[in-house]
C-alpha cells in the first residue's frame, strides 16, 4: 500500500510553523531594496532561479484569471540585441537639442551589467475587465519577482524610463495595439550592502473603521 501524502497548506501545519513562516516572508518584504544595475557586478545568475521568480510571478492575483502579464526575458547575446536597440530608439525620437550622448550610453550599459532583464508586458485578455486591473495584476505579478529575488540574494530594479511606453518598443517585442510595456526588470548579483531605508508608521496612512466612534461617521 502506497505511503499518504497529504498537501502543505496552512490547515495542516503547526502553529508555530506557521509562525515562522510568516516571520521569514515579513523578512524579505521589509529587507527588499531597488537596486540599480550600475551596482551589479556583472555576475551571471542561473537561469534556473530566473525561471523560478517568473514561475512565482505567474502565481499573482488577477481578475477573471487573465494571466495578462508577458515576459521577455533577455540574457546573453539577447542583452546585446535590447542594449543597442534602446538605445537607437532613443536616438532616433530625441530631438537633437534634448539629446544626451550620457544618456545613450546609459541606456545600453544599465541593460548590459545586467545578467536578465525581463521586460514587462501587459496583454489584454478581456474586454470586461478594465485594463487598470490588468495593469494591477502585472504589478502584483512584479512584486512577486523581486521578493523572490530577495530570497535568493539577487538584486532587482524595476525601472520604467527610457523608451518603455513607445510603440516602437511594443512593435520590437511583438505586442499588440491594446497591449502595454510596464517597464523593465534589471536582474543581478551586487557586492553592496542593501541600503538602509525607513518607512513612516502605517497608522499614518490608514483610516479604520468599525462604526463604533463618531471618527468613524466622519471618516466615511
Amino acid at each position: 500500500m502506497g505511503s499518504l501524502v497529504i498537501p502543505l497548506s496552512l490547515n495542516n501545519i503547526s502553529v508555530s510553523m506557521t509562525n515562522s513562516i510568516a516571520d521569514k516572508l515579513r523578512h524579505i518584504i521589509q529587507t527588499r531594496r531597488s537596486i540599480k544595475p550600475r551596482r551589479f557586478n556583472g555576475k551571471s545568475i542561473e537561469d534556473k532561479l530566473v525561471w523560478q521568480l517568473l514561475d512565482n510571478g505567474n502565481w499573482a492575483p488577477n481578475h477573471g484569471k487573465a494571466q495578462p502579464w508577458r515576459f521577455f526575458v533577455f540574457t546573453a547575446g539577447g542583452l546585446d540585441r535590447l542594449a543597442q536597440f534602446q538605445a537607437d530608439l532613443y536616438r532616433q525620437l530625441t530631438p537633437g537639442e534634448r539629446f544626451s550622448a550620457d544618456k545613450y550610453e546609459r541606456m545600453k550599459t544599465n541593460v548590459l551589467k545586467s545578467s536578465h532583464v525581463i521586460v514587462l508586458g501587459m496583454t489584454r485578455q478581456l474586454e470586461a475587465i478594465p485594463e487598470v486591473e490588468d495593469i494591477e495584476a502585472v504589478a502584483c505579478s512584479v512584486q512577486n519577482m523581486m521578493l523572490t529575488a530577495t530570497a535568493y540574494g539577487i538584486s532587482s530594479f524595476w525601472g520604467s524610463g527610457g523608451v518603455t511606453y513607445t510603440d516602437e518598443l511594443k512593435a520590437f517585442l511583438g505586442l499588440g495595439p491594446d497591449d502595454r510595456c510596464l517597464g523593465y526588470l534589471y536582474l543581478g548579483y551586487s557586492d553592496d550592502a542593501p541600503p538602509s531605508e525607513q518607512r513612516s508608521p502605517v497608522g499614518e496612512r490608514v483610516i479604520w473603521i468599525d462604526g463604533s466612534s463618531a471618527e468613524d461617521s466622519a471618516a466615511r
